[in-house]
């Protein structure tokens, strides 16, 4: 191995270093804060880099795991090519990536969650006009509960008979299933806490029915939305191809190898990425108006 090359070895590591040392830092200032002092800005968005913004810990975990993946392979790649914005490339294409293929999916799966949602509800009528007590209507749904929202009706079942209150139980469904159709159902269903309405299934019974009508509309709009998801995701493979290219060939990316390259790199990179995400952008739909305040149930995760 070359003089040049140990240097370059020795500045990989030692950036490599210095970003786990900054990410101990940042688990260390999440973890250790007091529990009764409220957190400070910095430290919220400290929580939020690393820790993301899903709610469950599953998410957290998934976010974690794709931050360390992008500063690996950012590291790898500058250690491959030489060029530290080739490694920032690199980096931003680990989780951006998945992200831009991706397009459409979330949109899908909110889709089958309000399909879910509607069955559930025509389920939770049947049983609360049994003459059951709607707690204990709720807590008979977990066993024939939807797929699509199997976990949160049974965290939301094992919340009511853990002896939480049932409207801060049912406000923390909403929060996790993030609909305005889910709004719906749990403003109905708080209101029946309070005045004890014998009208609950017909309520019910309408919502259901919007459901079903909200499922429909969405589908149709989503089907238009076809043609420029498919060009999001055509520019997006066509630029991993070319920065795989690069990478596999060091004459490509010659010109760059210089201080006024690597500053043309970063501009002509960055301006396509953020083309990209743009497109991404005016492929999806507005997001949805929520009606119910909601409480923020991310808790600060202790490593």
């Amino acid at each position: 191995m070359t003089v040049p090359a140990n240097i370059e070895l020795v500045a990989v590591l030692s950036g490599a270093a210095c970003v786990g040392g900054l990410i101990l830092a940042v688990v260390s200032l999440i973890g250790t804060r007091r529990p009764d002092r409220p957190p400070s800005p910095t430290s919220r968005r400290l929580d939020r880099l690393w820790n993301g913004s899903g709610v469950t810990a599953g998410e957290r975990r998934r976010h974690r795991t794709v931050l360390i993946a992008a500063i690996a392979a950012g590291a790898l790649a500058w250690l491959v090519t030489g060029l530290p914005m080739i490694g920032l490339l690199v980096g931003v294409a680990v989780p951006g990536a998945p992200w831009l293929l991706s397009v459409g999916r979330a949109e899908q799966r909110a889709i089958a969650r309000i399909e879910a949602v509607g069955e559930w509800t025509r389920r939770l009528r049947d049983v609360s006009s049994t003459g059951q007590g709607l707690q204990q209507a709720i807590i008979a749904t977990v066993s024939t509960a939807p797929e699509e929202i199997a976990d949160e009706v049974s965290l939301l079942a094992a919340r009511l008979q853990a002896g939480w209150s049932a409207k801060d139980a049912l406000l923390s469904f909403a929060g996790q299933l993030g609909d305005p159709m889910c709004d719906q159902v749990v403003a109905a269903l708080i209101l029946h806490l309070s005045d004890r309405g014998e009208r609950l299934g017909d309520v019910l019974s309408s919502i259901a029915t919007a459901a079903a009508a909200e499922v429909a509309t969405r589908r149709e709009v989503e089907a238009k939305r076809t043609q420029p998801r498919f060009a999001v995701r055509f520019l997006t493979g066509m630029t991993l191809l070319t920065l795989g290219y690069g990478l596999l060939n060091p004459q490509y990316m010659e010109p760059y190898g210089t201080a006024t390259g690597q500053i043309v790199l970063i501009v002509l990179g960055s301006t396509f990425v953020a083309l990209l995400a743009w497109t991404r952008t005016m492929s999806m739909p507005p997001p949805p108006v929520r009606f119910l305040a909601i409480p923020d149930e991310r808790r600060e995760v202790v490593s």
